[in-house]
């Protein structure tokens, strides 16, 4: 992994990603949080944890027709495999706890999720001090348009290795690949 110069600074470094049930983050709920932690292990970026959850809907939430078909997530996925939300904010919390940065591809969008779901049943506070690197600004930076990560996974020549599925955990791992490509780029 090509994370190393990242560890003069930092502990630990969270990639994340979030499905949700639409695009208002103070109305709609995020169903699937997934994250990558990496850590420094012998002067190696190594990912110590991988976290994949769906995550249960708030009394009278429900996955719409075109985000079931997008992500693939029902509701009886929900029902049946979601974990409460609380249970939810104590492993981010734990995760992002001491000097972590947080990683992200569109990193406003799934932050914007997040300090809802945190301030609803956990506590914002975790990401108040903590740096963010949106992953989509970096390519930006490098790239022309489109800047949608399936273009990114295209432009490195990654579709053979990762997949954009529209899943968080997909997506984290897309991510990765693509920060790695980024950094081998330079």
């Amino acid at each position: 992994m090509a994370f190393e110069t990242l560890f003069e600074k930092y502990d630990r470094l969270v990639l994340f990603d979030t499905e949700t049930t639409g695009l208002e983050f103070s109305r709609d709920e995020i169903i699937e949080f997934a994250a990558v932690v990496v850590e420094s292990r012998g002067g190696k970026a190594e990912i110590i944890e991988e976290y994949d959850q769906l995550i249960t809907l708030s009394p009278g939430g429900f996955v719409p027709a075109q985000i079931e078909a997008l992500t693939g997530i029902s509701n009886q996925d929900i029902r049946e495999r979601g974990i409460p939300k609380a249970r939810v904010c104590c492993d981010i919390a734990r995760m992002m706890a001491g000097n972590t940065l947080l990683l992200a591809y569109n990193a406003h969008f799934d932050l914007s999720f997040l300090f809802y779901l945190l301030l609803r049943n956990g506590d914002p506070t975790i990401l108040k001090g903590k740096d963010k690197l949106d992953l989509l600004t970096v390519y930006k930076d490098r790239r022309p348009f489109p800047h949608k990560l399936c273009n990114a996974i295209d432009a490195y020549r990654l579709g053979d290795k990762v997949v954009n599925s529209h899943r968080a955990i997909d997506d984290v791992l897309a991510t990765v690949a693509v920060m790695e490509a980024m950094a081998a780029e330079r």
